[in-house]
């Protein structure tokens, strides 16, 4: 399953990804609110040997590469995990290398996700977990349509510290309205 934009070819990630994977991933100060920072080319691909092959199986993660048409780079990933034993809410969380940001690459990309998931595997709703020290990705949500749910204290241990997680989500229902 490809999915395409102007700009981007979004794809499922692939084991030969994993050096440009690896080459934004690593950046530790551009990726600070991520809970998976690799060191090393194999944590890439013990993470890719982990993720879903399959897309829409409940319990797993499925990974998106994000692909810059031009140039054929991964410029980022889009996470999706089908969580719901229904099958019909999802989170998804997206990472985009820092020399494609504030581009409108990343909202190119999850609004191309977003509505694959509506559409075309009819869920409900879409949630996304962010910290609130992330005003960029705050910005993104909001932009696309998330409201905000929830804001839980020092709720996640993440690069060993207690953090702060904010809840967004988008219903399928207000999602149509937006008329992208």
């Amino acid at each position: 399953m490809i999915l395409e934009t102007k700009r981007l070819i979004i794809r499922p990630i692939a084991l030969d990804d994993k050096d440009e994977i690896f080459e934004y991933r690593s950046d530790r100060e551009t990726n600070k609110y991520q809970g998976w920072i690799p060191t090393t080319v194999a944590d890439v691909e013990i993470f890719i040997g982990k993720i879903s092959k399959q897309i829409n199986e409940p319990g797993t993660w499925f990974q998106f590469a994000i692909v810059e048409k031009e140039t054929k780079k991964v410029v980022g990933d889009l996470g999706v995990h089908f969580f719901d034993s229904e099958n019909k809410q999802v989170e998804i969380g997206c990472t985009l290398n820092k020399y494609f940001q504030h581009q409108g690459y990343a909202t190119e990309a999850v609004k191309s996700v977003i509505d694959y998931l509506f559409k075309e595997l009819n869920k409900h709703r879409i949630i996304t977990s962010i910290d609130p020290d992330n005003k960029n990705s705050i910005r993104l949500v909001e932009r696309i349509g998330f409201r905000k749910e929830a804001h839980f204290v020092e709720s996640l241990w993440v690069n060993g510290k207690w953090v702060d997680d904010l809840i967004y989500a988008l219903i399928e229902k207000d999602w149509e309205k937006l008329n992208w």
